[in-house]
Order: C-alpha cells, then sequence, then structure tokens
C-alpha cells in the first residue's frame, strides 16, 4: 500500500512534506478510499486478487 494516513504513517508528520511530491495523487492515501472503490459497482467483478493501492507512487 502506498503513504496511508493513519497512527504510524500521520499524512501531517515531518516526513510527509518529503513523500508526498512523489505520489501522483498528491495527497496521503485513507482507509476511506480502498472502502469506496471496493464498495462500489466498479469493483463488482473483483475477486481473489492482491491489489497494490499506490496512489501512483510506484507508477
Amino acid at each position: 500500500m502506498g503513504p496511508t494516513d493513519g497512527d504510524m504513517n500521520p499524512a501531517d508528520a515531518a516526513i510527509a512534506e518529503a513523500v508526498r511530491p512523489g505520489i501522483a495523487m498528491g495527497r496521503y492515501g485513507t482507509g476511506a478510499d480502498a472502502v469506496a472503490y471496493l464498495a462500489g459497482p466498479g469493483a463488482s467483478f473483483v475477486t481473489g486478487t492482491g491489489m497494490l493501492a499506490a496512489g501512483g507512487l510506484t507508477a
């Protein structure tokens, strides 16, 4: 998973300013980002797969 805002990796930490320019989406992800996709109609054909949610960090 790419940079995701959370207790151990807060989006407002000092290191976040250095990391953020490397993220294509320009922001840290949230748990809600993943849930919104997986619960939506776009994911209705997704089964049994591992997904990398990196916000463009690995692009």
